[in-house]
């Protein structure tokens, strides 16, 4: 769905004359990832509650928190086809909708399968918009502010998280700090859920205010309104019959790739798209969405109060942004492949910490704890871990997708490596209740191996492509 052309000299240097409304677009088209951030996250509040009110096994519960990553792959993998048939915008609004009804029900489920439907439902709008917010925003970018912006949809997904946790609490605390305590006839932790309604309205009310992306408009023969939002979004100076052109031209040589020429390997699949395909998986095996979906269960799981649990939750949050800001300064001064082999070996010593003092925990059922030297430990290396995620692989990996494939497969193999992504995402997700009852100290140590053996995969199959064209890499 982007653009491959090269931009001209002047289009390349033009500047907008209203910045502020450019930047107006690209936040609207983020909130995208806002919903993403959110909705990872804000299950978290509600696992315990989820449990007692349905009386369902770890293993139920996993599948309901991570059924919502099922509906996200196929959102992601319909989006593109969605988008190209009735527009970016139009995309956006069924996102919207189908997130809006999904807080709706998810808010009054009878029964553990009507949540589990409504977070499936929730989940393709995810998918959807995880996919069309970036999409959008390049193609509506002035090519100087390209990079930057670009960077609102990470910021957004990160910001979801932290606004998530900070609601909740905010829910509980309302709530005397029991999830299942009455608010307005209902429990806490379906207020939790019912909140994200009016993200989600947000998202699709601010869909109207945003212009069509000039590519999709230029691609159903609408050139005069094209080049309306090219002169808004670039600036009144550039030639408009020229860009216009120019997108033509590169919409014509673009290759449309397809899975049959991802194959031809020694093991199926070309080497380059198998390195896309661990990146991805490595990513998520070391268990960072553990923190994101259960860290209230966690806490809890050791010992701390629920509002104490939360406020744990909503720093770890807070920290989450912090390590994505620094990836961000310094992913293009000090090289992404550096910056992951960092982040590895904080990753695999931080869990590795976390599974030593989680070996503490004491007692049984809703009375276990932790000694205070272990449980401030486990707090501290809970955090370490995901600042050293941040900085690293949550930025890295999406920047080296977008570089490391040739211009050729590229559009096929993001697609395998983000779907190898979402597959990962899910076993980590679905399977924690279970390891954690079996042995946190176990999962954690395990999460740290997977840490440990990405820095010896980084060193010896991922090249940099720091200050290297896409065409370089083949």
């Amino acid at each position: 769905m982007t653009s491959t052309e090269a931009p001209s000299p002047g289009a390349r240097n033009a500047q907008p004359d209203h910045l502020g409304h450019v930047i107006f677009i690209t936040a609207a088209a983020a909130m995208g990832g806002f919903l993403f951030g959110y909705d990872s996250s804000v299950i978290n509040g509600a696992t315990v509650a989820i449990q007692h009110k349905f009386d369902v096994s770890a293993d139920i519960l996993g599948w309901i928190i991570a059924s919502a990553l099922l509906g996200c792959a196929v959102g992601a993998a319909i989006a593109g086809r969605i988008a190209d048939r009735i527009g970016r915008i139009r995309c956006m609004q069924i996102a919207a909708f189908l997130f809006a009804i999904s807080a709706i029900g998810s808010s009054l489920p009878f029964a553990a399968w009507d949540l589990t439907m409504w977070r499936v439902i929730g989940g393709l709008g995810i998918g959807m918009a995880s996919v069309i917010g970036p999409a959008y925003i390049a193609e509506v970018a002035p090519p100087a502010y390209r990079g930057r912006l670009a960077s609102f949809q990470q910021a957004a997904i990160v910001i979801g998280i932290a606004v998530s946790q900070l609601v909740n609490w905010g829910i509980l605390n309302m709530a005397d700090g029991d999830q299942r305590g009455k608010l307005g006839g209902l429990e806490a932790w379906q207020w939790m859920l019912g909140v994200m309604v009016i993200p989600a309205l947000l998202y699709g009310l601010l869909s109207f205010a945003i212009p069509e992306s000039p590519r999709f408009l230029i691609s159903v023969g609408r050139h005069e309104q094209a080049k309306k939002v090219l002169a808004d979004v670039e600036g009144e100076g550039i030639d408009t019959d020229a860009r216009v052109a120019e997108i033509e031209t590169g919409m014509r040589r673009e290759h449309k790739s397809s899975f049959k020429d991802l194959l031809g390997g020694k093991f199926g699949f070309l080497p380059i798209v198998w390195i896309g395909i661990f990146l991805s998986i490595f990513q998520q095996l070391v268990g960072i969405n553990v923190i994101f979906y259960y860290s209230n269960q966690l806490w809890q799981s050791i010992g701390k109060d629920p509002s104490s649990s939360f406020l744990y939750s909503f720093e770890t949050s807070i920290v989450n942004i912090i390590g994505t800001v620094i990836a961000m300064i310094f992913v293009d001064r000090i090289g992404r492949k550096p910056l992951a082999i960092i982040g590895s070996a904080g990753m695999a010593v931080a869990l590795f910490t976390a599974a030593w003092a989680f070996s503490y925990r004491t007692g049984t059922g809703d009375n276990v704890s932790l000694p205070n030297a272990q449980g401030l430990t486990a707090i501290i290396a809970a955090n370490a871990f995901v600042l050293f995620f941040a900085l690293s692989w949550g930025v890295v990996v999406w920047v080296l997708l977008g570089e490391i494939f040739p211009n050729r497969i590229r559009a096929a193999a993001l697609g395998v490596a983000a779907s190898a992504q979402w597959l990962a995402n899910f076993a980590i997700t679905k399977t924690f209740p279970s390891m954690s009852e079996w042995s946190l100290t176990g999962s954690y140590i395990i999460y740290g191996a997977f840490a440990a053996i990405s820095i010896p995969f980084v060193m010896k199959f991922v090249k940099e492509t720091k200050g290297k064209s896409l065409e370089e890499m083949g």
